[in-house]
């Protein structure tokens, strides 16, 4: 199926998941798009089965949490952070393998609570971003930490889809974009934006193309820069955003819809091209906060998370 304004607006909501307890605190899509990961603030992973629409059996985290789960490139194993401090070495980083739900790996050294994490789309490298004002380049294999940059500000962080760079957002106003075979030499380019109003960045995404970033905020207010000149392209608001939530704003796989939850159950979605809010979807519930929203990389299919999972599928024609 196309993915234009007609078919955009046709999304309905088709299954509700009701596997968690509390709030699902981030989701992600494996690079076919059959498979659906989820974490939540009930110490639970789920994975779901995206083609049969089935949730698998939940995987436990209960004595370190977790939070921003990720599917590595392989997509048989998924890294999440802990959201309660494991002891003396500060929030960690964990490994696990699906097919059997045990830990392969942790990766220890940032002191404070992790912000953002970053797979590779081309190897086994990834990125975490921390409020000890840290980002550190790992690689799935070693415990070790492979690089290490300090930032002036809180940090988030994402690889350009090629993989060959990544860029910083550094204390919600400047971008760093590096090299990542020569990221201990610095940025090759640096943005920096100011907009009114308090906020904090909490999610940097490029988008599928190449050609954009998405910057989120804990405000009613998301930043579209374009990559190569760090023009700011559009600012998109208009969603509810009474809480201060991170909520996790994303691009469809063509990189021409940019979609947004929000904290009054209404999933909002704009026009990269010329800024306009193209529609808007309502929840059952006007009491749920859309926190994360994701567009299948495969197939025309949208995910969005509050304390329940919501598959959304454009209407099945019966003829």
């Amino acid at each position: 199926m196309l993915i234009n304004d007609t078919n955009v607006k046709s999304f309905r909501m088709t299954k509700v998941f009701r596997e968690n307890t509390e709030r699902i605190n981030a989701c992600d899509f494996n690079k076919n798009g059959d498979l659906l990961i989820s974490s939540s603030d009930d110490d639970s992973i789920v994975v779901y089965d995206c083609e049969a629409g089935l949730p698998k059996r939940p995987i436990p985290s209960k004595k370190y949490g977790c939070d921003m789960i990720r599917f590595t490139r392989s997509g048989e194993q998924a890294l999440h952070c802990s959201m309660k401090v494991d002891g003396k070495i500060g929030d960690s980083i964990r490994y696990l393998s699906l097919s059997d739900s045990k830990y392969i790996r942790y990766y220890t050294g940032h002191t404070k609570k992790v912000r953002s994490l970053a797979v590779s789309p081309i190897d086994k490298s990834f990125l975490s971003a921390s409020a000890d004002r840290t980002v550190r380049v790992w690689d799935l294999r070693s415990a070790l930490c492979q690089g290490l940059i300090i930032t002036p500000g809180n940090p988030v962080v994402d690889y350009d889809p090629d993989g060959l760079a990544f860029g910083i957002g550094i204390d919600s106003q400047i971008i760093g974009l590096y090299d990542i075979r020569n990221h201990e030499k610095g940025p090759f380019e640096m943005l920096k934006y100011e907009c009114e109003g308090e906020f904090e960045w909490t999610h940097l995404k490029f988008s599928p193309n190449g050609k954009m970033i998405l910057v989120s905020t804990n405000t009613s207010l998301i930043l579209l820069v374009d990559a190569f000149s760090g023009v700011l392209l559009h600012t998109f608001t208009g969603h509810q955003n009474t809480k201060n939530v991170p909520l996790e704003a994303s691009f469809s796989p063509d990189s021409k819809y940019v979609f947004c939850g929000s904290t009054d159950g209404r999933i909002h979605v704009w026009r990269t091209m010329d800024g306009e809010k193209l529609t808007t979807f309502t929840t059952d519930s006007s009491s749920d906060c859309i926190q994360c929203v994701q567009f299948n990389p495969k197939s025309f299919m949208l995910a969005t998370a509050s304390a329940n999972m919501v598959f959304w599928l454009p209407p099945v024609d019966d003829d």
